[in-house]
């Protein structure tokens, strides 16, 4: 008897110690990421680079070329953010004489919605998001010596975030809509469409 009650005292104990060890590990691996997100601003910096891609009348007029930017966004609850974002593209005109480089400024604010996480695999998760915004882009010929004109445009976006703690990649696509203005000499104002497709990589403060 004195035998049985022993082994069952001894089992009981290890049993306890080894739940407690489970326990403080886990919390271990949880408290980290609970203190970020408490003591997170809720601010991002992310560079980008990418490409410019005009489709239908706009293609007409420009090149494809490569986009470089950054964003900074701010998330004002878990599921909204306000992110403003600036870019540049080098692009070429095909009409005027001399394969002129048109440089294209894009500078705009918009509205994320984040829906919760997709995948979250402990140290890597996966955010999804749908963006509406409004801005302006300034068309600017490099070499020829014509005005700059700057118009109004808007974007719808799409894409996600691959979160690694305080390091997030991005990847997103949008789609704007814009007015246009003639670059030289005169014609009738209208509306271009054209596609930005950038990867990013995010520092969240």
């Amino acid at each position: 008897m004195f035998t049985n009650r022993s082994t069952h005292h001894i089992g009981v104990g290890s049993i306890r110690r080894a739940a407690l060890g489970v326990a403080v590990a886990a919390l271990g691996a949880v408290a980290p990421r609970l203190e970020a997100q408490a003591t997170s601003t809720g601010f991002e910096l992310r560079p980008f680079v990418g490409a410019y891609i005009p489709t239908g009348d706009q293609r007409d007029l420009l090149k494809d070329a490569v986009l470089v930017g950054g964003q900074a966004s701010w998330r004002v609850v878990p599921v909204l953010a306000l992110t403003g974002t600036f870019a540049w593209s080098p692009s070429k005109d095909r009409i005027s004489a001399g394969n002129q480089t048109l440089d294209l400024y894009q500078y705009d604010l918009g509205a994320e919605v984040r829906t919760p996480r997709a995948l979250d695999a402990g140290i890597a998760e996966f955010t999804p998001f749908v963006g509406l915004g409004l801005g302006a882009r300034t068309y600017d010929y490099r070499n020829l010596d014509v005005t700059s004109k700057s118009d109004f445009d808007g974007y719808g976006a799409l894409g996600g975030d691959f979160g690694f703690g305080p390091i997030a990649l991005r990847i997103e696509a949008r789609d704007y809509v814009s007015q246009f203005k003639p670059l030289t000499g005169t014609g009738s104002s209208g509306t271009r469409n054209d596609i930005g497709l950038a990867a990013g990589l995010g520092y969240r403060f």
